[in-house]
């Protein structure tokens, strides 16, 4: 089965929501990725269909928003 990827930009609504994700799934069912300390990461979260983070991409590609950290264009 392919890993849900994590996106998130470290604010403390993204750190939050980063807890709250690996308290629901298990850490070897999800990558976390750190899209501020990671920029070349960013258009692989654009084309996963990311418009800002912290957002989660279920393995089946569906792409879940949660709250509003920041918006993928600042990250750029």
């Amino acid at each position: 089965m392919a890993k849900a990827i994590f996106y998130h930009a470290g604010c403390p609504v993204c750190l939050s929501a980063e807890k709250d994700i690996l308290n629901l799934i298990p850490e070897n069912q999800v990558e976390v990725i750190h899209l501020g300390a990671d920029k070349s990461k960013i258009k692989d979260a654009e084309s996963a269909g990311l418009k800002s983070v912290p957002a989660l991409v279920l393995s089946n590609g569906n792409v879940l928003h949660i709250n509003f950290g920041a918006s993928i264009e600042d990250l750029k």
